[in-house]
């Protein structure tokens, strides 16, 4: 793994573990964990015992456990994010799978190439 790499992934872990950290003080169940393709993401349980996996996305400075518009939210102000997050795990999960956000920034860069 290249250094840029392994400090985005350092980065993204201590943010998942400060947002752990707050859920867990709040009685909200939250799990550090590495995927397969090792990111780190945070297992969270909401209150019908449904897990989801929290993700950071850096280029946008984003919690996000989901494709929805309301499935993220700016992990540059904590507190709010802890709120936001909370909330979402006492109503419930949306029902379904949990969708991927997933952005191909390169597509964009190339775009405005030619």
């Amino acid at each position: 793994m290249n250094s840029t790499l392994e400090h985005r992934r350092a980065y993204q872990q201590r943010l998942l573990t400060a947002l752990r950290e707050e859920l867990t003080a709040r009685d909200i169940p939250a799990v550090l964990v590495v995927t397969a393709d090792g990111r780190p993401g945070l297992d969270v349980t909401d209150s019908r015992c449904r897990p989801r996996r929290v993700f950071v996305h850096l280029p946008f400075c984003w919690f996000y456990w989901g494709d929805q518009q309301d499935e993220r939210v700016t992990f540059l102000r904590l507190p709010a994010a802890v709120d936001r997050i909370e909330q979402a795990a006492r109503d419930g999960w949306h029902e379904g799978e949990q969708g991927e956000l997933s952005m191909d920034l390169s597509k964009i860069t190339d775009a405005y190439r030619s």
